[in-house]
C-alpha cells in the first residue's frame, strides 16, 4: 500500500518553521517511514515541474510555513491547494502573517525605497532597483513581484487547518501529524492547539493580582525581573492573557514575557485590540496626562501588541496613496 504523500513549502519566513520540523529529532524518522515527503525544498531536491506534474488532490496534507509576499508566493500556495487534500498554515506567519506583515504598516514604494536607496549601508547613486523582467543578449530573466501588502495564507486560498507558533513546538507538531495520520482531525478551519489562554497555564498564574492598576510599563531589559512574579504584576507587557496556550511557555520559563505567537483563542476578534483593551483598563492614572505618562512606556505599540498578527487584524495595512496630481499652474 503505497504512503500518503505529504509535502512541506516555506514562503515568507525566517526558516524556523522548518527547523521545528528537524527538532521533531528521533520522531521525525517515523514521520519519514510513515510518509512519502514528495516537496521539501529546504532539505531536498525538487522543482516545481514535479509538483505541476503531480495530479490535483495527490498530496494527502502541504504544511505550508510563511506569509504571502511576493507573486511567486501567491502561485506556489494556489498550486499547492490545488494538489492538496488539506492544507495547512504552520506556524505564525501562515496563520497570522507573522513578523513580515509588520511590513504592512508601510506602502510599498517606502519600503524599497528604504531598501534600495536610503538605508545607512546602500551605495545606489543611481537608484538601481530589481526588475520583474529583464532581457539581455536574446535571454529573459524574471523575479517575483513585491506586492502591495502581506498576507496570511488563508487571505490567498482556503486553508483546512492551523498549526501557531514562532515555531510550532515539536509536540504540537507530532500531534498535528499523529491526527492527520490516524485520521483524527477535528472540525475544518480548528487551530491545532490548545483553546485556552496562556495565562491558564502560566506557572506564574497564582501572583497576578486582580487588580493591577499600572503605573508605569518598562521594557525587560530595563529591570532584573522577579523569575517568580507575573509579568504584568511587574508592569511589564506580557501578551498571555490575549494569546493562545499550547506553546509550553518557554518564553515564561526563560524569564521573558509572552510576546503573543500562537495568536488569539477563538472568542478573541483582534489579539492586539484585546490586550490593549486590557492593559487601559487597568491604567491607575485618570486624567489623560497621566495615561499618557503610563502609556509612554509602550514605545512601539503595534511591534508589541501585533507582533505576530497585524496582517489579520482589524487595523490589517497602511493604504498605498496614489501619487498626487501635479497641478497646473
Amino acid at each position: 500500500m503505497p504512503k500518503p504523500k505529504i509535502a512541506f513549502y516555506w514562503c515568507a519566513s525566517c526558516g524556523g518553521c522548518d527547523e521545528a520540523i528537524v527538532d521533531l529529532a528521533e520522531d521525525i524518522l517515523g514521520v519519514v517511514e510513515a510518509v512519502d515527503i514528495v516537496l521539501w525544498p529546504v532539505a531536498m531536491d525538487f522543482k516545481k515541474k514535479d509538483v505541476e506534474a503531480m495530479p490535483d488532490k495527490s498530496i494527502v496534507a502541504t504544511f505550508l510555513n510563511g506569509a504571502i509576499r511576493s507573486s511567486e508566493q501567491e502561485e506556489m500556495a494556489h498550486l499547492l491547494r490545488r494538489k492538496s487534500q488539506f492544507l495547512i498554515a504552520y506556524g505564525a506567519c501562515a496563520h497570522l502573517g507573522g513578523i513580515p506583515s509588520l511590513a504592512n504598516q508601510f506602502e510599498r514604494e517606502q519600503l524599497l525605497r528604504y531598501v534600495y536607496e536610503e538605508s545607512p549601508t546602500t551605495v545606489n547613486e543611481s537608484k538601481t532597483r530589481p526588475q520583474c523582467s529583464v532581457k539581455n543578449n536574446g535571454h529573459a530573466v524574471t523575479l517575483p513581484e513585491l506586492r502591495h501588502v502581506v498576507r496570511s495564507l488563508d487571505q490567498v486560498v482556503e486553508v483546512d487547518y492551523y498549526i501557531p507558533g514562532c515555531p510550532p513546538t515539536p509536540k504540537i507538531t507530532k500531534a498535528a501529524v499523529g491526527a492527520l495520520l490516524e485520521g483524527r482531525l477535528p472540525p475544518k478551519g480548528s487551530v491545532l492547539a490548545p483553546d485556552t489562554a496562556l495565562c491558564e497555564q502560566c506557572p506564574r498564574k497564582s501572583s497576578k493580582p486582580t487588580d493591577l492598576g499600572f503605573t508605569q510599563f518598562k521594557r525587560p531589559h530595563q529591570a532584573r525581573l522577579d523569575p517568580e512574579l507575573c509579568f504584568l504584576a511587574q508592569g511589564v507587557v506580557c501578551m498571555g492573557p490575549a494569546t493562545r496556550g499550547g506553546c509550553e511557555a518557554p518564553c515564561i520559563g526563560g524569564n521573558m514575557p509572552c510576546s503573543g505567537c500562537f495568536g488569539p483563542t477563538s472568542r478573541v476578534r483582534d489579539q492586539g485590540a484585546k490586550m490593549l483593551s486590557s492593559l487601559c483598563a487597568n491604567v491607575a492614572g485618570k486624567e489623560e496626562k497621566d495615561i499618557n505618562g503610563v502609556l509612554s512606556g509602550i514605545p512601539d505599540p503595534v511591534g508589541t501588541f501585533y507582533r505576530y498578527a497585524l496582517a489579520r487584524s482589524l487595523l490589517r495595512r497602511k493604504v498605498d496613496l496614489p501619487a498626487p496630481a501635479k497641478q497646473t499652474p
